[in-house]
Order: C-alpha cells, then structure tokens, then sequence
C-alpha cells in the first residue's frame, strides 16, 4: 500500500506521517511539504490513500486532490485540515474522508476503517518452482514451463542438482552425453541449449534464474522454489517430503539420489 501526506507546515506534516505509520504499519509513506514536487516524485507510484491539507501556499489542497483523481480514479482522498468550511466541497469531490485538526490516531482509524474504495491487493509475484522429488517438472506458477529443446530441460534439471554451484561447460557434455565417446563434439548444441534456457527463462519472466560465467553457468538457488531445497533446509517442516524417487528420467541422478537417501 502507498499513502501520501501533504501538508506544508512542517510540525503538521510530521505529526500527519507519524499517525499514519502507527494506523498502517506496513504501508509505505511519502511526505511532502511541496505538493508541486509530490507531482513529480510520484509519477512511478500508485497511490492508495492520500492525506492532504487544504490551505497550502504552492497549491490549494482541493485543486490538488482533482488533479490526482485524474491520476489515480480510485485513489481516496482523505483531507486533514482546520477548516470545516470545506466539508461540502471535499464531498463534491467525492473525498473519502475529512479529518479537523489535530489528526489523532483515532480520527484516522476511523477513516481508514470507511475509505471509499477498497485496497487493491498487491499482483501476486510470479514464482518458478522445480519439482525434482519424483519425476523433474518446471512450472511457472501452476502451468508447466516448456524449452524449445527436450534436452534443454535435462540441462536445467542438472544445474537445479548442483544446488547453485558454477558448473563448467566441460562437466554439463560429460554428463548430459555421458554415453557419448566425444561428447565434446556437442559443444555447439550445449551454446544452442544455453540460449534457450536463458531466452526462454528471461520470457517467462525470471531472467535473474541463470547465473553465467565465461565457460561456466549456474542456477541461482535463491531465485526459485525447489522441494528438494527446502526438504534439505529443514526435513521437519517441508512441504513436500523425499519418497525416495528423484528426478526419475535422468540416470546421473541417481548419485544424488543415493545422496539423498
């Protein structure tokens, strides 16, 4: 949640954003003196709740309030003032609410508890996670994440299995082509593999997953939600227990299985 205060007496702004703090704890605050500079400071946001003092020197509060309106439709407006002439503009307005100074913590309470339009909850991140207990899945959110190629899967699955450490492109042809005599001929295909883990991830929107280095890449373990990472991180709480089947359709892993186990 963003929550704007103006006001442009400085002892009034202070009280204003210290009331706020206490009645939303968790909603983050902008403070101004100057509503002409809030104007330009705010052009990134999207403001929830604005508090605003009417009788200000660079701008009359209720000019300002129209004008974010324009902005932000359903943001609510809640004016902090001295003045109760203004009520019956403030309601022209469609203001959400109208606090007579001093602001206290229940006069605002009251407000927040009656805002004219509800808080938006926040769009839900979208989350990779892995599945390695059993057979090896993707999925953004709950739909199946699919590669251009099949064996770019196989090289994910194996850089989710070194649990973030740099792996060397040497290492990766050794053992994708573990039956392979010269696995090394598959280096080209190995780069085409890379682009693809990498494009494909990034389009997905994740494009932080995949950690490069010259020669080498990695997963960034941090970067994704895995079962088998957080059964190893703390085997009483996980939600998804080993069974004893991990990353079925990939014969390397049976050593981290035998690890595992």
């Amino acid at each position: 949640m963003q929550v704007l205060a103006i006001d442009d007496e400085k002892l009034a702004l202070e009280g204003l954003t210290d009331v706020i703090k206490k009645a939303l704890p968790d909603a983050e605050v902008f403070s101004y003196r100057n509503a002409l500079k809030a104007i330009e400071d705010i052009a990134d946001k999207h403001i929830d709740i604005a508090f605003l003092d009417i009788e200000m020197r660079d701008i009359n509060g209720l000019e300002f309030a129209d004008h974010l309106k324009e902005r932000f439709p359903k943001i609510n407006v809640i004016f902090t003032t001295g003045y109760s002439e203004y009520v019956g503009e403030a309601m022209d307005l469609h203001a959400s609410g109208y606090i007579m100074k001093p602001v206290t913590l229940e006069k605002m309470k009251k407000e927040i508890d009656d805002l004219r339009y509800p808080i938006q909850d926040e769009v839900p991140k979208d989350v990779l996670r892995v599945q390695t207990f059993g057979n090896f899945e993707i999925f953004k959110n709950d739909q199946v994440l699919s590669f251009q190629y099949n064996k770019t899967k196989e090289l994910f699955a194996y850089l989710v299995d070194r649990c973030g450490a740099l792996t060397s492109n040497g290492e990766i042809l050794g053992v994708l082509w573990e039956d392979d005599a010269n696995p090394e001929k598959k280096a080209s295909y190995l780069q085409n593999l890379r682009a693809d883990m990498i494009s494909t991830l990034t389009e997905a929107g994740f494009p932080d997953v995949i950690v490069r280095k010259r020669g080498a890449v990695a997963v960034a373990a941090d970067q994704i939600q895995c079962d088998m990472y957080e059964w190893k991180n703390d085997r009483e709480h996980a939600k998804v227990r080993y069974a004893g089947e991990y990353m079925n359709q990939y014969s390397w892993a049976e050593y981290s299985k035998g690890v595992l186990e």
